[in-house]
């Protein structure tokens, strides 16, 4: 029987292996962003530091999650919508970090608002983050 995190990766053209098969059911379990910490300490096997950032830059790559900044210059993890593709995130949307329990969402019905830049600048990527008290606290 074919999973969930099976079809994500084939769809993606990827191996079905045991350590993208475990992170990725971390993401889809999930409801807010994870950190690398916090994929090493759920995963609960021995899967390496360095097979968990390849596997997170791999994701990333295909579309299958997308980063989020943080104030500590750390980046965290959250699953992206089912239209993001290899290079083309479509993930405009804001991320609110809860100040009591640390958990940072994906508010994906709140878009991003449109910057209006200077002639000669381009936008690349635009990141709006919220910080306030979620519903759960």
């Amino acid at each position: 029987m074919t999973t969930t995190t099976d079809n994500i990766l084939k769809r993606n053209q990827l191996s079905v292996t045991d350590s993208r098969k475990k992170i990725l059911e971390l993401f889809t379990a999930n409801d807010g962003a994870l950190a690398h910490s916090d994929i090493e300490k759920k995963t609960g096997e021995k899967f390496d530091r360095v097979t968990i950032y390849r596997t997170l830059q791999t994701f990333v790559e295909k579309g299958i999650i997308h980063t989020i900044p943080t104030v500590d210059n750390s980046v965290l993890y959250a699953l992206c919508k089912m239209d993001c593709t290899e290079g083309h995130h479509h993930d405009n949307h804001v991320h609110f970090v809860c100040d009591n329990c640390n958990v940072t969402y994906c508010l994906d019905d709140v878009v991003t608002p449109k910057v209006n830049l200077p002639d000669g600048f381009k936008p690349k990527v635009m990141d709006v983050v919220v910080s306030g008290i979620c519903k759960n606290c």
